[in-house]
């Protein structure tokens, strides 16, 4: 027994001596005592103890000894206190040595449970970002290559999307509604709604849905996003993404940005897709279009693709930027369109030029009417004779070495229709420096 235990089962012990007495019985004796049934005996109640049957016992004696009087069960009185004390300092020792005592399953109190300030932050993060998030369904859902890396085939309609403004208009990824004639959104509580496509950027996978009221339908109180930026974010911060994976409304996973300034292609329109965040948050077929939010809550990115070979979540998600996605959005909701400059070639794969040596971006056609069939770009053709004859090669673009088509598409989008380039090209043997007026892109059929 620990010394603190002793300390105590002596202190009990000597609180036995302490007497609360009941007129009509015995007083109880320290141990040894005799019990006795003397009319002047009084009831003995040891300090503490539940009552339940009065220990009688007597200390009336002829000069101060104790009366060993005949009482009925005298002894067997005295060995059942024996047994209740016993048992009650055992109780006392037990627990002071730090033995469980054995409570009634009715007197276990429910502890309420108690989250850490990390938890109780995510859980607000995520109440306060539901209502935004909705389902995107394409009522004719067909299946096409549903994220931009095309290792995977997802069903059309199991995509998300996120509440843009008051006005019922809804942001998505363009592959998620590509082709559909028919949608409809759900919202959180399972409202349905039928909307339109008000535009689309297929060179960011970007779409802008508004929603249609019928004449019985009520306006809904949407809540848009709470839009951030995607200028000043850092590998390691914590990343929330919120949608629809297989179906499964309003799913929650969470992450940090495992990368920056990575690059995807466009699975509509082939054109790369810059300063991508790359994120270990859990993306599965159904989280396209759906938002990507920092600690705060704010939106950085509408996660768009996976990098995975079963079609499943492995730890490498991507979401385009945010900064990108309200450019798009903003012209979308004011023209109906994205308003982008384009240089009017087609070029050679990154891959293509390196085996056949160039060092530069190989035009292969300059389309007509186009700004580079204007500046007289020319493009790769075959002679009489059905060989290659190699056309333009761009070396330089305002003066900044271009190697890749990425680097001439970094170049573009920071652009106006309007403005003008300088091109250094190699023409067969001799370098030339070509003017480019750059022109609107043609709008999708």
């Amino acid at each position: 027994m620990f010394p603190p235990a002793r300390a105590a089962v002596r202190a009990m012990a000597t609180s036995l001596s302490s007497r609360t007495t009941i007129p009509g019985r015995s007083s109880l004796r320290p141990a040894g005592a005799r019990l006795c049934s003397h009319n002047d005996g009084r009831i003995q109640l040891a300090p503490g103890l539940p009552i339940r049957r009065p220990v009688v016992t007597c200390n009336h004696g002829v000069g101060g000894r104790q009366s060993a009087g005949a009482d009925d069960g005298g002894d067997e009185r005295q060995s059942a206190w024996g047994r209740k004390a016993a048992t009650w300092l055992l109780a006392a020792t037990m627990s002071l040595s730090g033995v469980t005592a054995l409570v009634p399953a009715e007197a276990v109190a429910t502890v309420k449970r108690r989250l850490t300030q990390e938890e109780q932050l995510t859980v607000n993060l995520f109440n306060r970002n539901t209502p935004s998030v909705v389902n995107v369904t394409n009522l004719s859902a067909s299946r096409q290559d549903a994220f931009t890396l095309d290792v995977t085939e997802v069903p059309i309609g199991t995509g998300s999307g996120f509440v843009w403004d008051k006005e019922g208009r809804i942001v998505t990824n363009y592959h998620v509604i590509d082709g559909a004639q028919d949608l409809m959104v759900t919202l959180q509580g399972g409202a349905e709604y039928r909307v339109k496509v008000v535009g689309v950027d297929p060179d960011k996978d970007i779409a802008v849905l508004e929603v249609i009221l019928g004449k019985e339908d009520e306006k809904p109180d949407l809540q848009p996003v709470d839009i951030g930026n995607s200028s000043d974010l850092v590998v390691g911060q914590k990343v929330f993404a919120i949608g629809n994976p297989f179906g499964l409304d309003h799913t929650l996973t969470t992450g940090v940005i495992s990368g920056l300034g990575r690059e995807i292609n466009s699975g509509i329109s082939g054109r790369p897709i810059q300063d991508i965040i790359q994120t270990d948050a859990a993306i599965n077929p159904g989280n396209s279009g759906g938002p990507l939010l920092d600690s705060a809550g704010n939106l950085i990115g509408i996660n768009t693709a996976i990098f995975s070979a079963t079609g499943t979540s492995s730890g490498i998600g991507f979401a385009i930027p945010v900064d990108a996605v309200q450019s798009s959005a903003q012209q979308i909701i004011q023209y109906g369109k994205v308003t982008r400059p384009v240089i009017g070639i087609s070029f050679a794969p990154d891959q293509a030029s390196a085996q056949l040596g160039v060092q530069g971006i190989l035009v292969l056609d300059a389309r007509e009417g186009g700004p580079a069939w204007k500046a007289g770009i020319k493009g790769t053709t075959r002679d009489d004779y059905g060989r290659l004859v190699i056309g333009d090669i761009i070396v330089k673009v305002n003066g900044k070495r271009v190697i890749r088509g990425s680097d001439l598409y970094k170049v573009l989008d920071k652009q106006r229709v309007g403005d003008a380039l300088d091109l250094e090209v190699l023409r067969e043997t001799s370098k030339e420096h070509v003017s480019v007026t750059l022109q609107e892109m043609p709008t999708p059929q």
